[in-house]
């Protein structure tokens, strides 16, 4: 009801303890909004992602850095408070020089987020499974790192460091940026756009801290199951962009059918039931504060 009954440093402590505890698979898919991450909370996952893909997309903007941290941080909030899980967000290139990173990791800590990554890439960026991106020198990338460590006010807020460097220069150079960038006190890495199991299985083989897959749909690499990157040694997964295809999707379907017969009728059983909408959203239990506002029953 209302919001999380977990304070942000208890939902930031768990995620620390979930990933330390066990060899198990963190599964995170991606929320476009708080009702979508209180669904994935339904759906029993283990927490949720949020896009810098996504938040733009939600806006009617490409994914080459236009969205702003304010933007991004309230959107982050929003979901945030709305579930008992962990939420993970896209933070780009940390909105500007390294020394900027310090600053959107406590404005994000402000939001009740549990961790962030940041990336290596040039300003401005695009998506990591486009062709054509740039990443910043290893020194840059470092910094960047740091100054997001060093900025943090919470020790278990979750700095994770990712690095599109495969794409551009292979294997073995995204491995020795992954090991200088948890030098710099990453917390956990993304090596974005691999193209297989056995090149997971090196970048975990190469760090001691968890490894974050992200299965994107049309993108560079293959879809592999949970159980295939948990034998590669991946410790989260994340599915970014998932939820907002299914949704627009059907809703471009439904859109289709709307205009050309001019009724919704053959659409219903598609449709999330309004007594569904309201069991997820608590409806019922906000008779707590006001008897009257619950008092009627929603038919099948």
């Amino acid at each position: 009801m209302l919001y999380s009954t977990l304070a942000p440093a208890e939902k930031r402590r768990l995620f620390r303890e979930r990933l330390r505890g066990t060899d198990d698979v963190l599964r995170l898919p991606g929320a476009f909004n708080p009702l979508s991450a209180r669904l994935i909370e339904r759906k029993g996952f283990e927490g949720v992602y949020v896009s810098g893909a996504v938040v733009a997309a939600d806006l009617g903007l490409p994914d080459i850095g236009l969205t702003t941290l304010t933007e991004v941080a309230q959107r982050a909030g929003q979901i945030a408070r709305m579930t008992d899980l962990p939420t993970l967000v896209d933070a780009d290139t940390g909105f500007g020089e390294p020394m900027n990173a310090a600053r959107t990791v406590q404005t994000l800590e402000d939001a009740g987020v549990a961790g962030m990554h940041i990336e290596d890439q040039v300003n401005p960026k695009r998506c990591g499974h486009l062709d054509g991106k740039q990443v910043v020198d290893l020194d840059t990338a470092v910094k960047r790192v740091r100054a997001a460590v060093e900025g943090r006010r919470d020790p278990d807020f979750l700095v994770m460091a990712r690095t599109d460097v495969r794409a551009l220069e292979g294997l073995d150079v995204a491995v020795d940026r992954v090991r200088a960038l948890v030098d710099a006190g990453a917390d956990a890495v993304f090596p974005e756009a691999l193209t297989g199991l056995a090149e997971f299985e090196a970048v975990a083989s190469a760090v001691d801290v968890p490894v974050l897959a992200n299965m994107t749909e049309f993108g560079k690499g293959r879809l592999h199951t949970v159980d295939e990157l948990r034998d590669a040694g991946v410790r989260i997964v994340i599915w970014p962009v998932s939820l907002l295809r299914l949704a627009m999707g059907e809703a471009s379907r439904g859109l289709d059918e709307l205009a050309e017969r001019g009724t919704q009728a053959r659409l219903l059983d598609r449709m999330q039931h309004r007594a569904d909408l309201y069991d997820l959203i608590d409806y019922e239990g906000y008779s707590a504060f006001d008897g009257d506002v619950f008092d009627f029953t929603v038919e099948r």
